[in-house]
């Protein structure tokens, strides 16, 4: 493995390019695999009907003229002689391809067909003939780089770097899997879609074995450590819960006596708390704190965002009082950061609430017992194990608003017990959720326009920071321009997007819980834990673009009150689908379907994250594989095999994973 730097050919800007796409060294070039495969073969013209997607080849027959619809749209059309006729192509926000197509240029024309205008509305243009099938690789990519130049630069490296297996020798030889390099060459430069099949199964194996090896070491790791011993008397706990103003919902009471009986009990405690979008975890992970405190240890709650880490903070502020509790998070000025460090470590401090500064180096804990992770999914095995290194032997409690299919949860989380909050606290009214298309926008401003008139407030959401010239989609921008438009007299309109600074965000989402702003236009930065009772509505413009999950966890932004609220979702595409959210509010029956209609690659919010990062593996499509890889980590984990020298970049790499090294 070598740093890119080491590379010949790669330019320091290429290299910074390749850096934000989380690729740093050789080995993270290779295994930077394709998400889906172009196949380019010639169409047969005499076979297709009005609306075919075709691939035709042929010569440029005149110089392209180029039309400025706006200052964002522009068209290029052209004429191309395929050898037995000459057809018109027509293609959008491609004006910078004028100089290379000249008259004469070999091209090939990737597009939909339009057979009474004898027409292709293009969506690709590729210099040269199609003189046999081509398949090529799609990568994510960003705007400085596409696919071709990523596959160019990772076949620099293809054959220079022997890429390590971690699939042990006799289960590459049962499985009959291919080897490792030969499988990296293939899916980087397919020929055969039945090869490129053979590498991805030996590839998708691979990544489900290391992940189980990482859970069933954690499993075994857990169940070696004994738990802390606290002595609590229930009834100190049910006094607390008898105060609140609130009443517990049976399942918040089964859940706190789940984890009371762990706390108490001489084993470590390793559960998962899931419930749907408020249904009260959070009141519940704030009584195991108080129980730990009871016992005499320090507790910490990592949140993933600064906004909820604060909320939180003002909340078990606010429930227990008595308690000295400390904010922590990486924006804090250095005095202030150094008086609660000197304080956690005096153990002057009882809980403490933050982000990824609570695993900061210099965050030393005189006694922590209890560990909670918000929205667990979205730290890795590693972050959790920062943390959890810090205390001797900690309890550790999970919890995650997106619940999952128990069946695949058992799987996946077989180190865990688990708790499921499935009631909704009384006086919640069930959101009312609309489909609309983008034709009956007028429809929807109206309705906006009613909540705005009641003092109530709005969340617009957009699935892009800014213009893209690949997707037709609403961003934050044209939405504030649009919003201003309709709303500028009677309301104030925010902007709050991920590429912003954090205090810029702070500043934005404060005015919004204050009041100052009626409607805030975001990305979905919004989407964990921010809660202002007030909102009454969510808009989500080309919610195609999202997974049910995802917009059932947006959907969850409001509600958080008694009055009437409402989830918009606006998209001209995949109505069926979307027609899910608009039938249940229950997050376990949304999971459920989401599950069924898109595989796993949702389940954790809008993208895989943290240790469910799978590069090519699907836990739904690839569950039998899973389940394999399962029962085949185990044997290697108690075999000799496990401490040998052959396999240490296996055992490394696991012990490095989970931060137990």
């Amino acid at each position: 493995m070598r740093d890119l730097k080491e590379v010949k050919g790669i330019g320091v800007n290429t290299i910074r390019d390749f850096n934000n796409l989380g690729i740093y060294n050789t080995a993270d070039l290779l295994g930077y695999y394709p998400f889906r495969y172009e196949v380019l073969e010639k169409t047969d013209m005499n076979n297709v009907i009005d609306g075919d997607k075709v691939i035709i080849d042929g010569i440029c027959e005149n110089v392209p003229n180029v039309y400025y619809i706006s200052r964002k749209l522009n068209k290029m059309s052209f004429r191309i002689n395929t050898g037995t006729k000459i057809m018109n192509v027509v293609i959008f926000n491609r004006a910078f391809l004028k100089n290379n197509l000249f008259m004469g240029k070999e091209v090939t024309v990737i597009g939909k067909y339009d057979m009474k205008h004898n027409t292709i509305t293009a969506s690709d243009i590729k210099f040269g003939l199609l003189n046999e099938t081509v398949i090529e690789p799609i990568y994510h990519s960003s705007s400085k780089l596409n696919s071709k130049k990523i596959n160019k630069v990772i076949n620099t490296v293809i054959g220079k770097e022997n890429v390590l297996d971690y699939i042990p020798d006799p289960l590459n030889e049962r499985y009959h899997f291919m080897d490792k390099n030969r499988a990296v060459y293939l899916v980087h430069n397919p020929f055969d879609m039945k090869m490129v099949d053979e590498a991805m199964r030996k590839l998708r194996y691979e990544e489900l074995f290391l992940f189980m090896l990482k859970m069933n070491y954690l499993k075994s790791n857990n169940t070696k450590s004994d738990g802390l011993k606290r002595d609590v008397d229930y009834s100190l706990v049910e006094d607390f819960i008898n105060n609140l103003s609130f009443n517990l919902t049976d399942d918040q009471l089964k859940s706190v006596k789940d984890i009371y009986k762990d706390l108490t009990w001489p084993k470590r405690m390793n559960r998962l708390l899931q419930g749907d979008v408020g249904s009260g975890k959070t009141i519940v992970s704030f009584i195991a704190l108080y129980i730990n405190y009871l016992g005499g240890y320090q507790g910490a709650l990592m949140a993933p965002t600064e906004i909820l880490a604060i909320q939180h903070y003002n909340n078990i502020k606010s429930i227990l009082p008595n308690l000295n509790v400390a904010l922590l998070t990486g924006k804090m000025k250095a005095k202030d950061r150094r008086e609660i460090l000197e304080k956690i470590g005096n153990g002057e401090i009882d809980i403490i609430i933050g982000t990824h500064a609570l695993i900061s180096d210099d965050v030393i804990y005189k006694n922590l017992g209890l560990v909670i992770t918000d929205e667990q999914h979205r730290f890795g095995v590693n972050q959790r194990g920062n943390l959890k290194n810090k205390g001797i032997t900690p309890d550790i409690l999970y919890m995650s608003a997106t619940p999952i299919p128990r069946t695949y949860a058992l799987t996946l989380y077989g180190d865990m017990d688990i708790s499921s909050i499935r009631t909704m606290p009384s006086g919640r009214k069930p959101v009312k959720t609309i489909l609309k298309s983008n034709k009956e926008i007028k429809d929807v401003l109206y309705m906006m326009l009613d909540e705005i008139k009641k003092g109530h407030q709005i969340y617009v959401i957009a699935p892009l920071v800014e213009e893209s010239e690949s997707m037709d989609m609403e961003n934050v921008y044209e939405l504030e321009e649009k919003m201003n438009k309709a709303f500028g007299k009677v309301a104030q309109v925010g902007v709050l997007h991920g590429k912003m600074k954090a205090n810029e965000k702070d500043e934005i989402m404060d005015k919004f819980k204050n009041g100052e702003t009626q409607i805030l236009i975001s990305t979905t930065v919004i989407e964990v834990g921010v809660d202002v009772a007030n909102a009454t509505m969510i808009v989500i413009f080309d919610s195609y673009r999202f997974g049910l999950s995802a917009l059932h966890q947006l959907r969850g932004r409001v509600g958080r009150n008694d009055l009437d609220s409402y989830c918009v979702l606006i998209s001209d595409k995949e109505t069926k689908r979307l027609d899910v959210l608009t039938k249940t509010n229950d997050g376990f029956k949304v999971s459920e379907e989401d599950f069924l209609l898109r595989g796993s690659g949702d389940l954790f919010g809008f993208r895989q994250s943290g240790d469910m990062n799978f590069k090519v593996a699907d836990i739904k499509r690839d569950y039998d594989l899973m389940l394999m890889a399962k029962e085949d980590s185990e044997r290697f984990l108690n075999s000799a095999d496990y401490t040998s020298d052959k396999y240490k970049h296996i055992c490394d790499v696991i012990e490095k994973a989970v931060n137990l090294d």
